[in-house]
């Protein structure tokens, strides 16, 4: 891939490459035009801003005319299209560039991407939902044969999400669902279940498949990327006798158990999957999606929409101690100051929510914080001062004590949108100068060494040079 990327102009020459790119262009037209017959007014954003605390790292430019003073490439327009609300522009989107220095994934364009970003004054999460059941399936439809989804999408709460599927991006084509049976094995002999959340995945007709797929299964799980210590099966035979893999800790009690929680029958297999509560839920998710890979369960040709809604506002950072933001800190907690003042800030949910399709996050988006009071508090709860507040977000923390429109909106991902309308799995396929899995352009020669006297205009010394 890295010779392909070298040699882009000429890589672009392939048919099926050329497409792609052809495509997205179309589809990039497609939503400018319905956004417009939308009622939206399209307004680009700066590049250049200041760095915030918005979950990822952000890439800094240093500047020449403010010694020791750096821009930031916007993670996302997420201040300026509330900025724009308070502007009284109460419908706004734009194609808008987002830079993001993480770690590249098959799915995730290194460094930048695009987004339809769209914010609306006096709207509900509904609100923002109908806009985009109208504009995605729409978008899809005109460029795909596949059935899709129409609204209204299913909404799924996050913590349901977790608990069923094991990831808050779960592809609906997988009929496999995760139950949770630690109650039914509360008083086993299983020394490798004692004290654990126990959760299982019933895959029907699995009994058939032999030895061999039951530890490939476990090598999978047991994995550095899943983490499992184990992963226990066993298969309800047709002749109704429990064998293989735990059977023998499957006593008639648990089995009672299990057929009434689980619904199993004969030439059905179950994998069990024992850990803490959120460790199991995570590895039994990915089970999940391996399972629906390899017994080629997925349904074919489909689009499948959801919501995920209801994510937590804060989460418990283990690195540093501390109560963090579990989504985006602009958010609106649900239970407003009441419930920032006096809940548990885990058990506080906010209003987010998350666009998923076929196991792919296609957009986030929330009803925004508007209030410059809950704004405080809820970044006070993150261990941000109010001084720091006034610093990282001043012209929002300025603007909402002008009069602030209620207002919410979403973002879906372009380069995702593409790549799932040209059924591709590698998001580099839909972008004509991508960078590499190392977040390089290998056809540019991209980061690269600048001149000394570059460095010096922006006020820059590299102490100690740094290997290749």
């Amino acid at each position: 891939e890295d010779l392909r990327l070298e040699y882009r102009f000429l890589d672009l020459r392939n048919e099926k490459l050329h497409n792609n790119i052809l495509l997205r262009s179309k589809i990039l037209k497609t939503l400018r035009d319905k956004m417009d017959e939308l009622g939206f007014t399209e307004v680009q954003t700066p590049i250049l801003a200041n760095s915030s605390p918005e979950g990822a790292r952000d890439y800094l430019v240093p500047s020449r005319l403010n010694p020791g003073e750096f821009y930031a490439l916007p993670q996302a327009p997420q201040q300026f299209k509330q900025l724009l609300m308070v502007s009284g522009f109460n419908k706004y989107f734009q194609i808008a560039p987002c830079f993001r220095d993480e770690d590249p994934r098959a799915d995730r364009a290194p460094g930048e991407f695009y987004q339809l970003d769209f914010e609306m004054s006096f709207a509900t999460q509904e609100d923002v939902f109908k806009v985009v059941e109208d504009v995605i399936p729409y978008t899809f439809k005109k460029f795909t044969n596949w059935k899709v989804d129409e609204g209204p999408f299913i909404r799924i709460p996050y913590r349901e999400a977790m608990e069923k599927y094991g990831i808050d991006k779960p592809d609906l084509r997988n009929p496999l669902i995760i139950q949770d049976v630690t109650e039914v094995f509360k008083n086993s002999d299983f020394k490798a279940f004692e004290g654990k959340t126990i959760k299982i995945i019933v895959v029907p007709n699995g009994a058939e498949q032999g030895r061999k797929f039951f530890d490939k299964m476990t090598e999978f799980a047991t994995t550095d990327e899943v983490g499992a210590k184990g992963l226990a099966w066993t298969k309800f035979e047709k002749d109704g006798t429990v064998q293989g893999g735990i059977a023998k800790f499957i006593t008639e009690d648990i089995l009672k158990g299990l057929e009434e929680k689980l619904g199993a029958k004969s030439g059905d297999s179950v994998f069990f999957i024992a850990d803490k509560l959120e460790t199991a839920q995570k590895i039994a998710g990915q089970v999940r999606i391996e399972l629906g890979n390899r017994l080629d369960l997925l349904e074919k040709n489909v689009y499948r929409f959801c919501f995920i809604v209801d994510f937590p506002m804060y989460e418990y950072n283990e690195d540093e101690g501390k109560v963090d933001f579990n989504h985006n800190p602009f958010s609106m907690p649900q239970g407003g100051m009441e419930a920032l003042e006096n809940k548990d800030p885990l058990d506080i949910l906010a209003y987010q929510y998350d666009l998923v399709c076929n196991g792919y996050e296609m957009a986030s988006g929330a009803v925004r914080n508007h209030d410059p009071k809950l704004m405080v508090k809820a970044f006070e709860i993150a261990g941000y001062s109010e001084k720091t507040v006034e610093e990282k977000f001043g012209a929002l923390y300025k603007a909402f004590k002008y009069g602030t429109p209620p207002h919410a909106g979403a973002a879906p991902g372009l380069d995702r949108m593409v790549m799932l309308i040209a059924d591709t799995q590698n998001i580099r396929e839909v972008i004509a100068f991508p960078k590499n899995k190392k977040a390089r352009d290998a056809m540019m020669n991209a980061p690269s060494r600048v001149e000394d006297k570059q460095l010096k205009d922006v006020h820059i010394k590299i102490d100690e040079p740094v290997e290749k």
